[in-house]
This record gives structure tokens, sequence and C-alpha cells, in this order.
């Protein structure tokens, strides 16, 4: 009897770290229609919109290499628990920059908030890991990031719903009082939500802390005395650690950059001019294709090599977006919302062929790989600049760069042998 309630115990801890999965996708995901409702309720310019995704993605670069220390240092559910504390701050800083209505206090409400949710992939997927069965570890992670991706489609369409009801951003045009009003209050009500969730989520994770703690696993001692200088410059010692987080800078800086601006994109009159909720709801979709691809990689993984995987389907991304840069229109507009499907794989993938070829420890390579996802920052502020002075569809020519790069990561992979063999679970999920 012990044993089933152990294992019912561990089973319900392990939910409840899923529900973290599920947390950090939607909350990250919610900056695309978050993009597309400052840049209407402040008047801004495309790259000045675009700072809300810099200033939640540089956190990664910030914050990547601290969060694997403290992980050393504090073991899982005190880092957790410090997480969570933060993203709790976090929405408290969106609530205060609503009311105030002051922009720069939303950049760092995002910041501070993503830099809770960096330390919380950090944390969580080695307790995805261990939390029951060690033979059905990759099964649980699997499980736990098919939740994040649910998370990152429901995240917009909701977001939508809540951010840009009667929001319309047209050129000369700008939003009367009302409007700016609610779309406030839309996104005031987001956060004080997720607020409130996230504080029960830490009280569960408290009340579980020796549960959790018995599972996770004890930090070893070499990693516990290492700091971020040494993990940085073991890490750069690495000709592939360097080309995967150079790969990984690409990737997510791509993945983001289109989806910040896929509900501006799609609004524009040259495109498919359907209102501006509306049209951040369809972001769903992009993200619903990252999900599905997931579903269809996994099996394809089974019987192509990663690399070659990698290789088409960075060709086939970068096809489209050459196709939207040139003809643009309806058509273009409908043929971005399927890069997402092809986005799908590369980031694990990306992730398990650097840890394979890198001559830095998996815990060094980690951590580099993670501090790159601040691509995610400085990407989409050259998007927005490009979008800025030209149009949304022809900014899609920088993705589209990204992914050729990526096309040639993947061939250059394909052409050197593994030095590690072993099997790696995902340590991020994005």
């Amino acid at each position: 009897m012990k044993v089933e309630q152990r294992s019912a115990s561990t089973g319900l801890a392990f939910a409840c770290v899923t529900t973290l999965f599920f947390a950090w996708g939607f909350i990250t995901s919610l900056i695309d229609p978050l993009v597309a409702a400052v840049k209407g309720i402040f008047s801004l310019s495309d790259v000045e919109a675009q700072l809300s995704a810099s200033a939640f993605f540089i956190a990664y670069g910030v914050m990547s290499l601290p969060a694997a220390v403290l992980l050393a240092r504090r073991r899982s559910v005190a880092t957790v628990l410090i997480a969570l504390a933060l993203m709790i701050a976090g929405c408290m800083l969106m609530l205060l920059a609503t009311n105030l209505a002051i922009y720069g206090l939303v950049l760092v409400g995002l910041f501070v908030l993503a830099s809770g949710i960096t330390i919380l992939q950090v944390a969580a997927n080695p307790l995805a890991a261990v939390l029951g069965r060690p033979d059905r570890s990759h099964l649980r992670l699997t499980l736990s990031q098919a939740f994040n991706s649910l998370g990152t489609f429901i995240g917009p369409f909701l977001g939508a719903s809540l951010f840009l009801k009667g929001v319309e951003i047209r050129q000369g045009e700008q939003l009367n009082d009302a409007v700016r009003a609610s779309a406030l209050a839309g996104i005031d009500s987001a956060f004080l939500a997720i607020a409130v969730l996230i504080a029960l989520l830490a009280l569960f994770i408290w009340f579980a802390r020796r549960l959790i703690g018995a599972a996770a696993p004890a930090a070893p001692e070499q990693a516990s005395s290492s700091g971020i200088a040494a993990m940085l410059a073991e890490a750069i010692s690495s000709r592939w650690a360097l080309l995967g987080g150079a790969a990984i800078f690409l990737y997510v800086g791509a993945e983001v950059a289109i989806g910040t601006q896929m509900a501006l994109f799609l609004h524009s009159d040259t495109v498919l001019g359907v209102p501006l909720e509306q049209a951040g709801k369809m972001v769903s979709l992009y993200w619903g294709g990252a999900m599905v691809g997931r579903l269809i990689g996994s099996a394809l993984l089974a019987r192509v090599r990663a690399s070659a995987l990698l290789a088409t389907f960075a060709a086939i991304a970068c096809a489209i977006c050459l196709f939207v840069f040139l003809i643009g229109g309806a058509a273009g507009g409908y043929a971005a919302l399927t890069i997402g499907l092809f986005n799908s794989i590369m980031f694990p993938v990306i992730f398990t062929l650097t840890l394979e070829r890198s001559s830095a420890s998996e815990a060094a390579t980690s951590g580099f790989l993670c501090f790159s996802i601040v691509g995610g920052a400085a990407i989409p502020l050259l998007v927005g600049l490009v979008s800025g002075a030209t149009s949304y569809a022809t900014a899609f020519a920088v993705p589209a760069a990204c992914y050729l790069l990526l096309l040639g990561f993947a061939l250059a992979a394909g052409r050197v042998a593994a030095i590690r063999t072993e099997d790696f679970a995902p340590h991020a999920a994005h």
C-alpha cells in the first residue's frame, strides 16, 4: 500500500511539474499578441514594439548560466520556487505597468518574468525526468513538452481575445481612449490570472517539496563548485558548442521574429487585411503547426538521420520565407503560417546534434545552448527595422537567411561523427 501511495504521490508531483511546462509555453506565446497590442496602445514603430520580445528573450542570455549554477548549488525544488517567485514578481510589474500605462515598465516586467521562466526551464526538465520509473524518463519528458506545445498553441488565441479586442493599426491612425483602456485592462486581467495560477503552483511545490526533493538527483560536487565564468570558458573552448550556440541563436531568433510580426503581417491590407484580433488568433495556427510537427518529427526521427531531417526542414522553411518575400499577398500570408510545422524539430535536434559533437561537458554545452536563446532578443529587432523601412513581407528575408545558415549547420553536422553516442534527454523546451 505504501508503494502504491508513493507512486500516486509521485504521479501527482509529475503532473504539477508538467503544468509548469504548459505555463511557460503559454506565457511565452503571449508575447506575439502583446507585440501587436503595445504597438497600437503606445503608438510605437515596428522596432519599438519588438522591444517587448527582446526584453523577454534577453533574459535567456543573462540568466541561463547563473540558473545552471543556482540549480547545481540549491537543487531542483528550491530553484523551482525561486523561479516561480520571480515569475509572480514579473506579473506584478506587468500589472503596475498597465495601470500606469508606462511601456518602459512593461519591458522591465517582461524581463523579470522571463528570468523566472529561464530558471524554471533549467530546473523543471531534470525534475520531469526523475519523477517516476527511470525507464520511462524519455516518455515523461516528451509528454511534458507536448503540454509545452499545447500552451504555445492556446496562448496566442486567448491573448488576442484579451489584448486585441477592437484594436486596429492603420497608417496614420491612433487608438481611441476606450479601445486603449480595454486593451490595457485585458493585459492586466491576463497577467493577474497568471500570477494567481503560478502562486497556486508554488504552494503545491512547497507542500510536495520533501517528496520531490527525495526523487530529484543530487548535484555533483564538481558542478556545485563551478562558477559561471568556468562554465562559459569550457563551452567556448569547443568548436561545436559555438556552432550549436550560433544555430540555436538563429533558430530561436527566426521563430520568435516570425511569430511576433505574424499578426501585424496578416492584418496588413496587402496580405489578408483581417481585423487585428482575428489575425492574432490565427497566430495559433503557426504555433499549432509546431505542436503537430513535433509528433510527426518524432516518428520521422526514428527512421531518418537527425541531421538530414534538420537540413530538409530548414530548406523548406527557407523556401517558404522566400515565397513570402517574393510573392506576398494572401498566398504569402497562408504560407507563412505553415513555417511553424517545419520549426518543430529544430530546437531539440540542434541541441542533441551539438551535445553529441561538443568536446565540452554536457552541463557546460547545455548551459551555453540555453544562453544562445538570446537570439530571440536580437533578430526580432532586426526584422522590426527591416519591416519598418520596407514591408512585413520584405522582412521575411531575414528569417530566410537564418534558415539558410541552419541548413549549413545541418549539413556540417552530417559530415562529422558524434563523439558521444548515448541518448540525450531534452534539456529545455522551447
